[in-house]
């Protein structure tokens, strides 16, 4: 019963978002097409000129990816975009939560994306040689999807992203910005990882879209898509402290 009254308020909450990104689309101050140009976020230059001490801190990262939960670990909903290890996630933040451990671990990184005005969600998405993401859609339009590329493959073309009908690949050091209630997938058709630091941003509008978009953020910070992610991002660092304890395997 408790599983079937969290999945009714799930669709709800999602038809109820649904209709109102119709207000969203209105009040747009960037527009609505799939990629987004960065004009609009000024904080841009500031976090590509961090890329070198993002990517020294990366770096050791990707040294344990033993400490490094698979994205469907910690949102158990998107189990039907990826079910094996080659999504990895590092999170540093989530609608208002902090994760302290990977915050610490990357001091650098951490002030960076705590510079940034209306971030919502910030982490390390490191995506195996190999992976492809099927086709999905965000949740919520009163965010714009951002990637700042940490670690691009050499072939680069064969790693790339759809939005909509557009196909863009990664540059090192670069940002790109999209709308994620497109359809959107990505592959890496490679035989390197590809590494990006993965936010959500609140999006530029224009009275009242603005109050209307502040107030669904709120509810967002609550709903089971966060809090339910925040307790298995508990777990996972229980388990990683019994791990590093020696008294539970890996």
């Amino acid at each position: 019963m408790k599983t079937e009254i969290r999945d009714f308020a799930i669709d709800q909450g999602a038809a109820c978002i649904r209709a109102l990104e119709r207000v969203i689309s209105w009040g747009s101050e960037i527009g609505n097409n799939t990629f987004i140009e960065g004009d609009a976020f000024p904080w841009v230059k500031r976090l590509e000129a961090g890329v070198p001490k993002m990517q020294k801190e990366l770096a050791v990262v990707l040294e344990r990816p033993e400490i490094v939960p698979n994205f469907q670990d910690l949102s158990k909903d998107q189990i039907h975009l990826s079910h094996d290890d080659k999504w990895k996630t590092y999170f540093f933040y989530a609608f208002g939560y902090k994760a302290e451990r990977n915050c610490e671990a990357c001091p650098e990184t951490t002030k960076l994306i705590e510079t940034v005005p209306g971030m919502q969600t910030a982490f390390f998405s490191i995506l195996a040689p190999g992976k492809h993401i099927p086709p999905h859609r965000g949740a919520f339009k009163g965010v714009v999807r951002y990637h700042l590329a940490l670690k691009v493959p050499k072939a680069k073309e064969n790693c790339r992203i759809r939005v909509g009908p557009d196909y863009r690949h990664w540059e090192e050091g670069q940002s790109m910005f999209f709308d994620d209630t497109y359809l959107h997938e990505v592959w890496n058709d490679t035989d390197e990882t590809r590494v990006v630091l993965f936010m959500d941003v609140t999006r530029p509008l224009r009275f009242p879209a603005n109050i209307v978009n502040n107030t669904v953020i709120g509810l967002i910070k609550h709903s089971p898509f966060v809090t339910d992610a925040v307790s298995n991002y508990n777990a996972w660092e229980a388990k990683l402290d019994r791990y590093e304890s020696g008294s539970a395997p890996a």
